[in-house]
């Protein structure tokens, strides 16, 4: 059985406002209608949630696409984590030194 999201299948609303006509239980119109509502979902950013949220979707994207793409996306993602390290290690070694010294 296919998830169906926050919904059942045929469930969102959008059916009735922005996509009428479509059949909602069209695997690809369903998958359109979460598209839509991912495009226009709009919240505090600013909040550890909607962080969370945004690396949520950045992981699901990036587990839809493939090849070259998928690369570049785990590339950037081995980046930023390598950056992190490095930035961790170095407030480390400072704050080492300044409370031997």
């Amino acid at each position: 059985m296919a998830d169906s999201g926050p919904f059942g299948p045929g469930q969102n609303p959008r059916f009735q406002e922005d996509l009428v006509g479509l059949d909602p239980y069209d695997p690809e119109a369903r998958a359109f209608a979460e598209h839509l509502d991912r495009i226009e979902r709009c919240g505090p950013n600013f909040t550890v949630e909607a962080c969370l949220d945004g690396v949520s979707d950045f992981a699901d994207s990036s587990n839809r696409i493939g090849g070259l793409r998928w690369w570049i996306s785990a590339l950037v993602v081995i980046l930023i984590v390598l950056g992190v390290m490095v930035t961790a290690w170095d407030i480390i070694g400072r704050a080492i030194a300044w409370l031997a010294g």
